[in-house]
């Protein structure tokens, strides 16, 4: 595993979930990696763990003056950026007609206007590198709708209409760009109430995988997309959801699961 050796890269919301399973792949594979959140006790301690390959940064991904600030922490420390990591983002599970503007705007900011910023942010030391790779999390409500998240899709499909138009811009300068739709990762975000790990997973009975994924699965996506195997994909979608959105059972015919609450 050393995929990503010589390489720098920044993950956002990197402290703990999916981001810390991309950290410590990236890690695993070589990299040496910044971790940057707003949880900071949570990324101080998991640089700790990890030791010289990485470092915490405080990072709210909504303001642009903190992004300029870390990338130049980054190019500080180690001397360059070869890849970052859009990752940070919120949920919140409500019908649309009770979402609040507030809590709209927060979604809004963060999953969508934080992934720009960074872009943005990044592009410089990115070409200053002589190229690298940039990976946007959306998600698999990014590629279809779902229930209760109507402003998290919208955010998610924007996401991965921002990664293919930066896909054609970036890329002739040496810059891929490429998203990941998780779908269903166990993690503290998408399983707000702690339900047990047994529980949670029957609730994706009727997917193939019939259970949820793990940080680690969306780790060795992204360490993929920013490694040189990734080097033609750029404009990627890389679903990594079980195969939440494959298609649909007709529960009537055959080959379809069977309820465990049945």
């Amino acid at each position: 595993m050393d995929r990503l050796t010589g390489k720098v890269a920044l993950v956002s919301g990197g402290a703990r979930g999916i981001g810390e399973g991309i950290v410590r792949r990236f890690v695993a594979e070589g990299a040496r990696v910044a971790i940057a959140d707003v949880l900071d006790a949570e990324g101080e301690a998991l640089a700790a763990e990890l030791g010289d390959a990485a470092t915490f940064l405080h990072l709210d991904v909504t303001d642009r003056s903190q992004w300029d600030a870390a990338v130049a922490a980054v190019e500080v420390k180690w001397g360059r950026l070869d890849c970052l990591v859009n990752n940070a983002g919120v949920i919140v599970f409500k019908r649309i007609d009770d979402l609040t503007e507030a809590e709209i705007r927060r979604l809004l900011d963060i999953n969508l206007m934080g992934v720009i910023n960074g872009t943005q942010a990044a592009i410089p030391a990115l070409e200053r590198a002589g190229g690298g790779s940039i990976v946007n999390m959306s998600s698999a409500d990014g590629i279809s709708g779902a229930n209760s998240l109507s402003v998290y899709c919208a955010s998610k499909f924007a996401v991965r209409g921002f990664t293919k138009a930066c896909a054609l811009e970036l890329g002739h300068r040496k810059i891929r760009v490429n998203s990941i739709h998780p779908g269903g990762i166990f993690t503290p975000m998408a399983n707000p109430t702690n339900i047990p790990r047994e529980y949670y997973d029957k609730g994706f009975w009727i997917y193939p995988a019939q259970r949820a994924g793990d940080p680690e699965d969306i780790g060795a996506a992204a360490a993929f997309l920013a490694s040189d195997d990734g080097k033609y994909c750029m404009g990627t979608e890389l679903a990594v959801d079980g195969g939440l959105n494959a298609g649909h059972y007709y529960m009537t015919m055959p080959g379809a699961p069977t309820n465990p609450f049945a």
